[in-house]
């Protein structure tokens, strides 16, 4: 067995059973969220746990009809059938016992200020591109899901739906100041085994140099 049988374990998982999961468990869960790297240590993340099933379902619904409202707006058939097929996939998360919304809190970056204020405007864009803030909540998420994922529950990354953080944020109102919808996840015993997509083979994605 490899020490890191635990990171091949993580799989997107969209069907669930009907079973709840322990608020213990998932405090380990964000527990191991809590190890993530992030710049300056300033642990800028967030997270909103739903296991009420009639909220998780509004927030479907929700998404379901600003999608619906793109597609009104959309006068290409072609581009409106791209898009209705990916619906289903946003909204998976709705049968699952429990919705993970990942949020995350301003990143002061001074390199970026001090960058503009000399003048060096190219520079600054580049680090802007960074995304530090993002940076820091998904590599917390992704310690999330390895945990979860370790402990015998699915999860999947979601990113799609947060076309729809303003009427989210309608049902579940962010207390914090400051802090965006960056991800959602359902959270569940998986339904059944499932195989991950194929990924590149290791010589693919580095480059060495010596």
């Amino acid at each position: 067995m490899s020490n890191l049988d635990f990171i091949y374990k993580r799989k997107s998982v969209r069907k669930f059973k009907e079973q709840d999961v322990p608020m213990e468990d998932i405090k380990e869960m964000l527990k191991a969220a809590t190890y993530a790297p992030s710049g300056k240590n300033v642990q800028n993340w967030h997270y909103v746990i739903v296991k009420d099933k009639n909220k998780i379902e509004q927030i479907a619904q929700a998404i379901e009809n600003v999608y619906d409202r793109i597609i009104e707006k959309v006068n290409d058939p072609e581009k409106t059938k791209g898009l209705t097929k990916f619906l289903k996939y946003y909204t998976v998360f709705r049968e699952a016992p429990v919705l993970i919304m990942a949020y995350m809190g301003h990143y002061e970056e001074k390199e970026i200020e001090l960058l503009e204020e000399i003048g060096m405007y190219d520079q600054a864009n580049v680090v802007k591109r960074t995304a530090s803030r993002v940076q820091n909540v998904a590599a917390s998420l992704e310690n999330f899901m390895l945990a979860a994922a370790n402990m015998g529950y699915g999860t999947c990354w979601m990113t799609g739906a947060c076309f729809a953080t303003l009427e989210i944020e309608t049902l579940i109102p962010m207390e914090k100041e400051g802090f965006d919808l960056m991800a959602i996840s359902p959270l569940g015993i998986p339904l059944k085994d499932s195989t991950a997509p194929k990924r590149k083979e290791v010589e693919e994605i580095f480059t060495l140099i010596e």
